[in-house]
């Protein structure tokens, strides 16, 4: 097979915040032993990520059912599906009567409320036809109570001072804890993601609670797969092990930043935390690695809210944003139908299509990263200038430019009309303004006035 990858080490400065008055970290400006190693595949450069819970998106809750869909997915422009678990639930202290997808009960089979491995194999086959890429949610760090490994093999599980199997914590009842000392149940994970790559013909992971899984074991499982000989991209829920993406991980979650963007929105931060956010980032990130930016996921919907709830008016803002901030911007299922309620986790719940409110919306971010390559993806794409503002109040400017492509972002991040102006010459030239197709022309100390949560996305001429 041909390898359709390259290794990230140095090509452009990770580098996500400068201003007018700093100047850019390079990616040689970095230890030798803090750029990542990890391969990562061509068609990941400039993706946007789709969250899949076949579950709750249509009635009939299939993997047939949910195929149907993907001409509306191809036109939305989405490339990586991101399908949540796909095996078997336990039974066994299932919580609600069709049970965490996380309580897996069989790592090498489909769960049968989804359809066959036949149906999962022609899923793949269909959505590779038609340009997409399709990873698979792992729970690696823990298992149902009616796995098969806890009666063939408990000492692959954590137990207390007494012997018995514990869970991972008390409120994950439904779970059971794996231990990573014992050689042979690494072993036999390793053998599962191998299959899933070999069999399905699956193009990489994301892999559940990552941070409660050693390092070595993902460097481990990473080095197996790439021998397999297909460039697989892997995203890990986590957000605090940066080590993560040197040898195993592509992408972390944004989680920190999540939260900020929420609490901007509720009015509890401001734009000085994004600020702070990439340059912190700026330092702590592997070069060539990035993060998940995102508004919503399974997590953040069922138990933290929609997004209304959670971002008001400003939901619509903050999507844009996470398209033009560095790193790669997620679309959880049913946000391009205006997706207004929390779906239940263990029950059935479906997802509302019948008016798609957002589809025009997304499909044009989507058309605007994919444009312009200054907006891809780690090392594909550009770094972050915040420019310097006359006055801080929450009206943020800032661009993102890669050879002859610049991309100048606008947003008013409050519930007030705001004015500010750039004192530097960073916003000195001509724009398209994406929202009309018009030029418009910025100069430097040029008075700029935005309606509460307005924001424009230029692109310079």
């Amino acid at each position: 097979m041909k390898q359709i990858a390259k290794i990230s080490t140095v090509i452009i400065a990770l580098s996500f915040l400068i201003s007018c008055n700093s100047t850019s970290t390079k990616t040689s400006d970095k230890d030798s032993s803090f750029v990542s190693n990890t391969i990562y595949p061509e068609w990941s450069e400039d993706a946007v990520i789709y969250e899949v819970n076949v579950r709750q998106y249509t009635p009939e809750g299939t993997l047939a059912a949910f195929e149907k869909h993907l001409p509306r997915l191809q036109k939305l422009g989405v490339k990586i599906l991101w399908m949540m678990p796909m095996h078997p639930i336990s039974t066994v202290n299932r919580k609600g009567s069709l049970g965490s997808y996380y309580a897996v009960a069989d790592y090498k089979a489909i769960n049968p409320e989804f359809g066959t491995m036949a149906d999962f194999k022609a899923f793949v086959k269909k959505a590779h036809s038609m340009g997409f890429k399709v990873i698979l949610d792992w729970v690696a760090n823990h298992t149902g109570w009616d796995n098969p490994w806890i009666y063939e093999n408990p000492e692959w599980f954590t137990k207390d001072s007494l012997g018995n199997i514990i869970p991972p914590n008390a409120d994950w009842s439904d779970i059971a804890d794996l231990n990573f000392d014992v050689p042979e149940m690494r072993e036999a994970m390793i053998n599962a993601l191998k299959f899933w790559i070999t069999e399905t013909d699956i193009d990489g992971y994301r892999c559940d609670v990552a941070w409660g899984v050693p390092i070595d074991f993902w460097k481990e499982a990473r080095s197996a797969l790439d021998e397999l000989g297909k460039p697989i991209w892997m995203l890990a829920e986590d957000e605090e092990h940066k080590d993560f993406l040197l040898n195993a991980f592509n992408c972390n979650y944004s989680w920190s930043l999540h939260h900020k963007l929420n609490e901007i929105a509720q009015g509890k931060e401001t734009v000085e935390g994004i600020k702070s956010y990439f340059a912190a980032a700026d330092t702590t990130y592997p070069a060539g690695s990035y993060m998940m930016q995102f508004t919503s996921n399974h997590d953040e919907n069922s138990w933290n809210g929609t997004t209304a709830e959670r971002m008001g008016k400003a939901a619509e803002t903050f999507a844009a944003l996470t398209f033009v901030l560095p790193g790669m911007p997620l679309i959880y299922n049913g946000q391009e139908a205006g997706l207004n309620k929390r779906l239940a986790f263990f029950e059935k719940d479906e997802i509302d299509w019948s008016e798609l409110k957002l589809q025009s919306f997304y499909e044009k971010l989507v058309d605007i990263k994919q444009e312009n390559k200054a907006l891809w993806n780690g090392n594909a794409g550009a770094p972050i200038h915040f420019m310097k503002m006359a006055e801080e109040n929450n009206l943020v400017v800032f661009s993102r430019e890669l050879d002859d492509n610049k991309v100048v972002a606008i947003f008013n991040l409050s519930d007030k009309e705001r004015s500010n102006a750039v004192s530097c010459n960073m916003i000195n030239g001509s724009f398209i303004n994406t929202n009309n197709n018009n030029k418009i022309s910025y100069t430097q100390n040029q008075l700029i006035t935005l309606q509460a949560w307005e924001y424009l996305i230029l692109i310079g001429e």
